[in-house]
């Protein structure tokens, strides 16, 4: 049988924190001997002494500390677990976890994370960073909740409701001092598979990783996210397509020239993605906050 009690723990909690049984008790709301009579029946059902009890004051023993460090985590789990159950009840998820593409920085996210914690502190927020078909396999593994910025267009199969972010377009950059820079005219296959390309690795683990602009036999260095590639690309370690709006704040710095090549990227949509008939109220209120007019502006602004 289980010998130690939350209401044990509280009283154990309160003794130390009042400085006394009395005092414990008028927090508590108990009689003095009610708080005895606990802490008695407790060192007994232990076999050992919690506290030295020396004129009005009570001192715990290393056991009765010990015992209370520990005992804390569980009061305290327990008023969280009470306090998600409540919120479970009204239609708040326990937690919600969104997969940000590794097109986007999850730090473009800091506005809305603490507006959704003004409405839902008890749902456990988790972000994750995915990429490409890895973002789509999160969602399908039940890794995540919701997919923020999802690239291309999902696996087959269904079982998830999708809503474009936006779209943007895509542009061939390369630094001033890369070798390519200074070559005439359009930029042909042969000349581009001799040099190394930057490529977003897919993290997908188990669908088709998706690649994208890339030649046969060509160098390729994979990195983890657009932030990344866009760094090397300005040191002139490779090449490859970049979102506009990020590539031309690049070149006004004089950091990336935008080249013409022979095979263009086309225009890419970014998508949400939930699974269908799931409806708890913070996927809710996470939908309602990225559909507002601009997001994606205001994203690709603050990534230059």
């Amino acid at each position: 049988m289980l010998k130690l009690s939350l209401d044990a723990l509280q009283i154990l909690d309160a003794i130390d924190r009042r400085g006394s049984f009395a005092a414990a008790g008028k927090a508590l709301h108990k009689v003095p001997s009610t708080i005895s009579y606990t802490v008695a029946k407790l060192e007994e059902d232990l076999g050992v002494q919690l506290f030295d009890r020396v004129g009005p004051r009570a001192e715990m023993t290393p056991a009765g500390r010990a015992l209370l460090d520990e005992g804390r985590h569980l009061l305290r789990a327990a008023r969280e677990l009470e306090l998600r159950v409540r919120r479970v009840a009204s239609g708040w998820e326990a937690e919600l976890t969104l997969a940000v593409d590794s097109m986007f920085p999850t730090w473009l996210l800091g506005a809305d994370i603490r507006a959704f914690r003004d409405v839902a502190a008890q749902t456990r927020l988790r972000l994750i960073g995915e990429a490409l078909s890895g973002t789509w396999e999160a969602l399908l593994d039940r890794r995540a909740d919701l997919l923020v910025g999802a690239a291309g267009e999902g696996p087959s199969g269904g079982g998830y409701v999708v809503e474009p972010l936006g779209s943007v377009e895509f542009v061939f950059a390369i630094a001033p001092g890369h070798p390519l820079a200074a070559m005439p005219g359009v930029l042909r296959r042969e000349q581009l598979v001799e040099h190394c390309a930057i490529a977003v690795s897919d993290s997908a683990r188990r669908l088709l990783p998706r690649t994208v602009g890339l030649l046969m036999g060509q160098e390729t260095l994979s990195v983890p996210d657009m932030a990344s590639k866009l760094r090397l690309q300005r040191e002139g370690i490779g090449f490859g397509f970049l979102p506009a709006p990020c590539a031309r704040a690049a070149v006004e710095r004089g950091e990336l020239v935008i080249r013409e090549v022979e095979e263009h990227k086309p225009e890419e949509t970014f998508w949400l993605a939930w699974r269908t008939g799931e409806e708890g109220a913070a996927l809710r209120w996470w939908r309602e906050r990225l559909r507002m007019p601009g997001t994606l502006e205001a994203w690709w602004s603050a990534m230059r």
